[in-house]
């Protein structure tokens, strides 16, 4: 996927990416007055699982030769990157709000390439460590210029920001963890999509099965919006939402993490905020002057991490 891209098939990616995630939020922020947020993921989850393996059928993909390592970091990093950053992630939003949420969110990618120096020797040249410090910078202005929250009531900001600093390092490692299996063999993008969502699955299942009256309220709500599903309306829109977010968004991810560094990959990823900016001018919504000067500081940054490949 993408492959004649190069030398930017993994920066490309994980723009391509941010942008569906941002695109995505907005359609699970309606989907999301529907449904609950436990039956949404599960929901997307389970689509996203069977749209993969539709493809692998479409296109006649056999099990590839995987070692075993490689398949054991990818387990690995689902269960820390989407069971448990994305659990921690949810928590924080509970918390502390989106916007304070997503300003945490923004330690990601320094995160990630903090660890890949560390556990797989990636050296990133100045130019790198400048695009990604100003990508992020020009993220963080637009979040912290976007609408105070308005769930005051049930603020929490030490306990929302050690979910904060847990999803962060759980994406990062979850990265890092991928980059590691990804740049080392020949799994293809598609697979590891697979092994990670069906493991960060896992863990949600099991999670929710060890909170015994959680599972009791999760099968009241589901059975409940049960009959919501059965609109054609509403199952096509999931449908089309997990297509998109999770099926396309997890397979460009992870595209991106096997052509590029993972701290430019997850930098790029990190991007999908500012592309919030347009969609919100779109949809006849005002933008501040500041925002925009978040958006231009971050696409300088995006512009080093091109010119420095």
């Amino acid at each position: 996927m993408l492959a004649f891209l190069t030398p930017f098939t993994g920066e490309l990616a994980a723009i391509g990416a941010a942008l569906i995630w941002a695109i995505a939020s907005f359609v699970y922020t309606h989907l999301g007055q529907r449904l609950s947020p436990l039956t949404l993921n599960i929901t997307k989850g389970s689509i996203s699982i069977g749209l993969i393996l539709l493809t692998f059928v479409v296109r006649q993909d056999a099990l590839p030769q995987m070692d075993t390592g490689a398949v054991l970091r990818l387990v690995l990093s689902g269960a820390i990157g989407i069971g448990v950053g994305d659990t921690a992630f949810f928590a924080c939003l509970n918390c502390i709000g989106a916007r304070r949420a997503l300003l945490l969110e923004a330690l990601s990618p320094p995160l990630t390439a903090v660890l890949a120096l560390i556990f797989l020797q990636e050296q990133l040249n100045v130019m790198a460590w400048a695009g990604i410090s100003l990508t992020c910078l020009g993220v963080a202005w637009v979040v912290v210029e976007q609408e105070p929250d308005q769930s005051e009531g049930k603020f929490r900001p030490l306990r929302g920001m050690v979910y904060g600093l847990i999803a962060a390092f759980g994406q990062a490692s979850g990265a890092v963890l991928s980059r590691a299996a990804l740049s080392t063999t020949d799994i293809s993008p598609l697979w590891s999509t697979l092994v990670r969502l069906s493991a960060g699955m896992l863990v949600l299942l099991v999670w929710i099965s060890i909170q015994r009256q959680v599972w009791r309220e999760f099968g009241r709500a589901f059975e409940q919006e049960f009959g919501v599903l059965r609109s054609p309306r509403i199952l096509s829109i999931t449908i089309g939402t997990a297509f998109a977010g999770t099926y396309l968004g997890i397979w460009l991810q992870q595209t991106a993490l096997k052509y590029a560094p993972a701290g430019i990959a997850q930098s790029l990823v990190a991007t999908s905020p500012l592309f919030v900016i347009p969609l919100s001018l779109w949809l006849g919504e005002r933008v501040s002057p500041r925002a925009i000067v978040g958006v231009v500081l971050a696409l300088g940054g995006i512009w080093l991490l091109f010119m420095q490949r």
